[in-house]
């Protein structure tokens, strides 16, 4: 039979605990003088600053101060509102390349229905892009939306 296992009995596994290092504690040592950190420069003296990335400009330098900053794979539209779909005529179809010879949008990019305005004809209005209260205005008038490849 064995004993019963008791907390005073015990010990961490062999060759699992070791000591401390002691850095910068006299030239006998083994860690003194320079204590692993070379000679001169700022590492070698306190501690680096926080956010300094060696010389490089830094990250808070980097992003622009004031107004926010666009990011880099932000997904631009060309807005259209609901009022200027009026100068099309009723029952027809609006595609991309209709809104393009109108002048209502460049010749590049993606397009995007707004709500601003009325609008009184049944149009079947193509774009990437609705907004809820545009979409509402252009079925409440007898037309349709539908979405751009």
């Amino acid at each position: 039979m064995t004993a019963p296992l008791k907390l005073h009995h015990l010990r961490p596994a062999e060759g699992s605990k070791r000591k401390k290092v002691r850095v910068g504690r006299g030239e006998a040592g083994r860690r003194g003088k320079t204590a692993g950190r070379g000679t001169k420069g700022l590492k070698a003296r306190r501690s680096v600053r926080p956010g300094f990335e060696g010389g490089q400009t830094p990250l808070q330098a980097r992003i622009p101060k004031l107004r926010g900053f666009k990011p880099h794979n932000r997904e631009e539209f060309t807005v259209v509102n609901v009022d200027s779909l009026g100068i099309f005529d009723e029952g027809s179809v609006v595609s991309l390349d209709e809104l393009r010879q109108k002048g209502l949008v460049r010749k590049r990019g993606k397009v995007k229905v707004l709500g601003r305005g009325e609008i009184d004809k049944a149009l079947m209005v193509e774009a990437h892009a609705f907004s809820r209260s545009a979409r509402e205005k252009i079925e409440a008038a007898g037309g349709s939306c539908q979405a751009a490849g």
